[in-house]
């Protein structure tokens, strides 16, 4: 049997023109490459599986290239590199500060900052969850962070920069990684699922990009999820749905549909359908005040974009938003939210969510009341 490989591994980015989502860090270290203007340390800031170790590691591979060409693309056949990529390079050095957190284990990298690389021009120590460092570590650290010998290039990464000490932030070139957006996330799972021949729906990949929360390496887990799901080799939004435990878009359009029309028999019932399928009222609930803001987005064409869903979803939302009016998203995006808020302390959750649904089931009445009342205080003055 041949052994798998998931695609976060398969298809880690090798170079800097894969990184995906991060051109404001890849310009610049290329930059600074070509410039020759390479700092003695890095830290790399941002969320989960963004690229944060990634790209330290291009860096490193990149810098010790012996044919660099000129697209700052290491050349993959010289000594360095192949070294690099058999995981046996004795100029790349990675540490784990989540398991080597003791002021043993810094004093043991600074022994090895004093021996001068045998091939290459840099040696380069790379550090993952740096914040994780305790104290004292942070302060063995110090002296060697600020003044290394000039082959040495430490790349600090972290998910919690603030937790790292000033004195650290003030001796590194701090680069802060951003979430990925759902778009790019969608386009390079496109590309991988054309490169592994999956069938699939252009509506799931979205629907994996915004479950991942901008970190592409979730959303590269849930798509060999997926894939490993189905059947066949194919990824289909209901399959997606179905696996990931998510209510469907069609829910919440029939639900907001049933509040235009009034129709509090019909909300009622199919928010106990939800229920029978096994989803919790919280998530219902956190599912409607999203729907409704997208809704209210999609009120203005300015804003339409923020709506981050495939074209034919995004149809639905325009044509409903034109039934629905400003005041009345407010309100009920209001009533909603505070149903969200109030949630966890409710001692009846499921009336709570209830009593929140027919209050929005009434607001139209509410606002028509409320303008007849006002004409008729215009008549009598």
């Amino acid at each position: 049997m041949e052994n798998f490989v998931v695609s976060a591994r398969k298809y880690r980015p090798a170079d800097f023109k894969s990184v995906v989502g991060q051109q404001h860090i890849t310009t610049t270290l290329q930059n600074a490459i070509k410039n020759k203007h390479l700092a003695q340390a890095f830290l790399f800031c941002g969320p989960r599986g963004v690229g944060k170790t990634t790209c330290a590691r291009i860096l490193a591979k990149t810098i010790n290239c012996e044919n660099l060409q000129a697209d700052f693309e290491a050349c993959g056949n010289c000594d360095s590199c192949v070294s690099f990529q058999n995981n046996s390079s004795f100029n790349i050095y990675e540490l784990d500060a989540a398991s080597n957190n003791s002021v043993d284990d810094i004093r043991n990298l600074v022994d090895q900052v004093r021996y001068a690389p045998q091939k290459g021009d840099y040696k380069v120590y790379i550090i993952d969850e740096v914040h994780m460092l305790s104290a004292n570590a942070f302060n063995a650290f110090l002296k060697t962070l600020e003044e290394p010998p000039k082959y040495a290039i430490f790349i600090l990464a972290t998910t919690e920069k603030h937790k790292i000490l000033p004195t650290i932030l003030s001796r590194c070139q701090i680069f802060d990684f951003n979430r990925i957006q759902v778009k790019h996330i969608a386009d390079h799972l496109e590309g991988i699922a054309k490169k592994e021949k999956v069938d699939y729906e252009e509506e799931a990949l979205r629907l994996i990009a915004t479950k991942a929360d901008g970190a592409l390496r979730d959303a590269l887990s849930i798509f060999d999820l997926i894939v490993t799901y189905s059947a066949g080799k194919k990824v289909t939004y209901q399959e997606t749905i179905n696996n990931l435990h998510i209510l469907d878009y069609d829910y919440y359009f029939r639900v907001v549909d049933s509040f235009l029309k009034e129709d509090l028999s019909a909300v009622l019932l199919t928010f106990d359908e939800i229920l029978k399928k096994g989803f919790d009222g919280h998530n219902f609930i956190v599912g409607l005040c999203e729907h409704l803001r997208d809704l209210l987005v999609a009120k203005d064409p300015a804003t339409i974009d923020l709506v981050e869903v495939s074209d034919s979803t995004k149809q639905k939302y325009l044509e409903q938003c034109q039934s629905a009016s400003v005041s009345f998203l407010l309100s009920a995006l209001n009533i909603a939210n505070q149903c969200d808020i109030n949630y966890k302390t409710s001692k009846n959750q499921r009336l709570h969510v209830e009593l929140a649904l027919m209050k929005i089931s009434k607001l139209s009445r509410a606002f028509h009341l409320a303008t007849v009342a006002a004409e008729d205080t215009k008549k009598k003055i």
